[in-house]
């Protein structure tokens, strides 16, 4: 279940920074479902490279052995949340924008 926690929460957080993103920028608007996927599928990605970036690694720095083993910690959780609202944002601007482009 630790390995599919940060996961959930990177998809939750890119779902949230895609619809953001697309409520902020009208033109990268997909609709509603379509910024939900667009950004769950941008935070897994997001988080994920934030993580092989050395993110994940803040526990172990700041001493909580136990939390990091678990990936409960709570700077495990912010980098999950962080990381996958930006992927998420990122994903969703530039899909939308390209989308919205070409139907011109």
């Amino acid at each position: 279940m630790e390995a599919i926690l940060p996961l959930i929460i990177q998809a939750i957080a890119g779902a949230a920074g895609g619809g953001g993103i697309a409520s902020v920028l009208k033109s990268a608007s997909m609709g509603s479902t379509g910024n939900m996927i667009a950004g769950a599928l941008g935070g897994l990605g997001g988080g994920s490279i934030l993580g092989m970036l050395g993110a994940g690694g803040l526990a172990a720095a700041t001493g909580d052995a136990a939390g990091a083993a678990s990936g409960l910690d709570i700077g495990s959780i912010v980098s999950s949340a962080v990381g996958g609202g930006a992927g998420g944002a990122v994903l969703t601007g530039l899909a939308g924008t390209v989308m919205n482009m070409m139907k011109k």
